[in-house]
């Protein structure tokens, strides 16, 4: 096998290595063996067009029509002319299964399915980064850079796999470039002819070739090898290594412990920052669904754990001791059985892409029955999951109590036990005494602790000129607290702090709970929970009742029924109450859109516009030809730019590739053809050519202005002598090692040029500028054509060879 075909076999196994980091992503995985197979037929035309041989630049045009082509007949055949031929219709198809696929990706957790829209996006990727791949590494003979498709490959599946992948996947990418750059290594060594290692290279005194002896690799091979070990070594063992990277490249999805991210959705100890992230993510990306038979779903809040514990600086959750999770669980502390009690039966699915170690619940919970390794906290009611279990594909099924306390029950609770007061009551020496004032000045004139609560709520949801602001940002401490009582500006974890912290200084015990409001209802009978559901609210004991739910978070919720003015009774189905429909927050109409602000419309905070059942309008989607018209703007901005050096790479492979002729000519164009690309080369590092000048005393000029080495110099005067030789003498004699020469003058300028010089030399050569004169020259002979047709024979005068 030649070498570039060695190289070319290369390249085809690291995109496919590679790509084997999107396997995790859809379920079932078939979609690569598709991916494999065209490929393949990309690679082999681009070997049948190295071999032709093609210009490299016809080479990648035809690659890339040949996957335009392959994907037509995988995707839409049915549309295509012929069944092959991308026609408008096909490219229509095509463009309508990559918006679908983009919906696709936005709707279904990780794995999802495999979608045609999805398909065509993993397949066309594949083959658009294994195009990139073969024309870097192959066909321009420049594997370093061909990394970075690779890399943008396995970061789209690191990225999409909730920050990190399986080690296997980045173990297999990382292979896959080592290898190719072994191969292209190979191939250069090899293009030096029989390399021996001579006798210090080998015991005994022979000599051992690279290829042809078949001995052992040469020293530089070796190394290039161990260097390639030690670095993939580190890659994998220095992340790992170190705490503060968090498992660092090769972590997986973590296992959703203490400081697990949760896979983008709230953590565990504090997610406080993550809950931000969720609610002002531009998709609601669903991270749960569940069936349930409540009568009051408004109600039915989804929590996550409550945080107990203020020292000063933040709200967390007390450390407290695990116990198996008992088939039904105690009943809840403090609960009469005099107060109204249903049970609720209810089924929750999680999505795979949320990893979280505590596991949402409706509360109280009274029997969950769930599969894996859970434990049970009595005192928040939580279950926790046990060596690295999570709610990653959880589904479950919760019988949970819907509490239905009166207002009078409320306002004739008992006394809350010493010890339960002293642990929820307490405040840091540190926090602000406006907190305090402010609290006794909103519950002036209160009779008990659920009058004070319910004052307390109407102060930062309607009363007190609040304003739901997810931009703010999220401390919890003792400062961030003051603040927003000064500023009036924040979300739900700035309204449930303060709330908890002002009821701890009037004596009413009190926590913060963290979890999701019910979600949105849907066709089915389910409901939707996604990252912009996520929410937090305090929990206040009432002794006889326990803990109880407020809701001070304006257009954020559903505000309890029993702290509603005139609401004696805990019935929820009173059809007066916004709040208890399921299906839109409880200050929703038809005209909120138009008073709501314009931060809550941006982040769909203002409730629906239009009468629950009323059709969406209908979106035909981006048309074919401003798809078409953007990814060609797109091509030309990427394309243009590079056109010069694509140009200069061209040229330079032609002259200096050319075989020596049979005939004098041919040795004469080979030899012009050399010197021109020295001139050429010398003008990109700086260096204006002079035609009026003879070959010999060009090169003097070149080395002088270039500041050439001896090497360098001593090339460019054998390249003059030939030129001189071929245009002089009367039988032109081929010269060997021209394109040696020149080669090595390129060199000897790059050296002594600057990196910028360097770099202008490549990207944006001067010498690219006689394609424009060339074309200037092919426009005015046609326009002179044009213009003045030549004369038939007989209307011309005679010359003197003629007469």
């Amino acid at each position: 096998m030649s070498g570039r075909g060695r190289l070319a076999l290369c390249a085809f196994a690291a995109t496919l290595m590679a790509a084997c980091s999107m396997l995790p992503l859809v379920d079932p995985a078939k979609w690569l063996v598709q991916a494999a197979f065209l490929l393949a037929i990309q690679f082999g035309v681009g070997a049948l067009g190295r071999r032709v041989p093609l210009p490299r630049l016809l080479t990648v045009v035809a690659q890339a029509l040949v996957v335009l082509v392959l994907l037509t007949v995988a995707f839409a055949r049915e549309q295509a002319v012929a069944g092959v031929l991308p026609g408008p219709q096909a490219v229509r198809q095509l463009t309508d299964l990559l918006t679908a696929g983009t919906d696709d990706v936005s709707r279904y957790a990780i794995p999802a399915p495999a979608t045609p829209g999805i398909r065509l996006m993993l397949v066309g990727g594949v083959l658009l980064v294994g195009l990139a791949v073969d024309t870097l590494a192959v066909t321009f003979r420049s594997a370093a850079p061909a990394g970075l498709p690779l890399l943008a490959l396995y970061s789209v599946a690191a990225g999409l796999s909730d920050g990190g992948t399986d080690w296997l996947w980045f173990l297999l990418a990382a292979c896959g470039y080592l290898l190719l750059l072994l191969a292209e290594g190979r191939d250069r060594l090899s293009q030096w002819g029989r390399v021996f290692a001579g006798a210090a290279g080998s015991r005994g005194g022979s000599s051992a070739g690279l290829e042809a002896s078949g001995g052992r690799a040469l020293a530089p091979v070796r190394t290039g090898r161990r260097i390639g070990a030690l670095a993939l070594g580190i890659a994998l063992v220095v992340p790992a290594a170190l705490p503060a990277l968090d498992g660092g490249l090769l972590t997986g999805s973590g296992s959703g412990g203490a400081k697990g991210r949760g896979g983008g959705t709230i953590s565990a100890v504090n997610p406080l920052v993550s809950l931000q992230d969720n609610l002002n993510q531009p998709e609601n990306r669903q991270v749960m669904s569940y069936r349930t038979d409540s009568d009051s779903p408004g109600d039915f809040y989804l929590r996550i754990l409550a945080l107990d514990q203020f020292n000063g600086n933040e709200w967390r959750a007390s450390t407290r001791r695990l116990q198996d999770v008992p088939k039904r669980l105690p009943t809840p502390a403090g609960l009469s059985p005099a107060v109204t009690v249903s049970e609720v039966k209810s089924t929750v699915s999680a999505s795979r892409s949320y990893r979280q170690t505590y596991l949402p619940l409706p509360f109280p919970a009274a029997e969950v029955r769930v599969d894996g390794r859970w434990r049970f906290e009595e005192e928040g009611r939580t279950l926790v999951g046990d060596d690295g279990e999570t709610t990653s594909g959880a589904q479950y099924t919760v019988t949970s109590l819907d509490v239905q306390p009166t207002a009078e029950q409320l306002a004739r609770a008992g006394a809350v036990p010493a010890a339960l007061l002293r642990e929820y009551t307490q405040v840091p020496d540190t926090l602000p005494k406006v907190v305090a004032e402010t609290a006794e000045e909103v519950t002036r004139g209160t009779g008990n602790a659920y009058e004070r609560a319910v004052k307390l709520q109407d102060y930062f949801s309607t009363d007190g000129g609040f304003t739901y602001d997810t931009s703010v940002s999220s401390g919890t401490g003792t400062a961030a607290i003051a603040r927003f009582l000064k500023d009036r500006k924040g979300f739900c974890v700035h309204f449930s702090f303060t709330m908890a912290a002002m009821a701890r200084t009037l004596g009413i015990p009190a926590r913060v709970a963290v979890g999701f409001t019910p979600g949105s209802a849907q066709a089915d009978g389910t409901y939707s929970v996604g990252l912009r559901d996520a929410h937090a609210w305090p929990e206040l004991y009432f002794e006889g009742i326990g803990w109880t739910r407020f809701e001070p978070t304006p257009t954020r919720g559903f505000v309890p029924s029993y702290t509603l003015p005139d609401a004696p009774t805990g019935d929820t189905a009173d059809p007066a109450r916004p709040e208890a429909d399921a299906s839109a927050p409880e200050a929703a109409a038809p005209s909120a859109s138009e008073s709501c602000p314009a931060q809550m419309r941006k982040q769909g905070e203002c409730g629906q516009t239009a009468a629950p059942g009323a059709a969406a309008p209908t979106d035909t989607g981006t048309p074919a030809g401003t798809v078409l018209g953007i990814a060609l703007a797109a091509v030309l901005v990427l394309v243009l730019p590079l056109l010069p050096m694509c140009w200069r790479l061209r040229a330079r492979a032609r002259r200096l590739g050319s075989s020596a002729g049979r005939t004098p000519a041919d040795t004469t164009a080979r030899t012009l053809a050399v010197w021109r690309e020295v001139t050429d080369t010398a003008w990109d590092h700086g260096v204006l050519p002079d035609d009026a000048l003879t070959p010999r005393r060009a090169a003097e000029r070149l080395v002088r202005l270039g500041r050439l080495d001896t090497e360098a110099a001593d090339a460019a005067h054998r390249v003059a002598g030939a030129v001189e030789q071929v245009l002089y003498a009367p039988e032109p004699r081929p010269v060997s090692g021209l394109a040696e020469d020149a080669r090595a003058v390129r060199a000897g300028l790059g050296v002594a040029a600057g990196r910028a010089i360097r770099l202008r030399a490549l990207v944006a050569p001067r010498s690219a500028v006689r394609v424009v004169w060339a074309l200037s020259r092919r426009r005015a002979a046609l326009a002179g054509r044009l213009r003045l047709p030549a004369r038939p024979a007989w209307t011309r005068r005679p010359s003197r060879q003629e007469g």
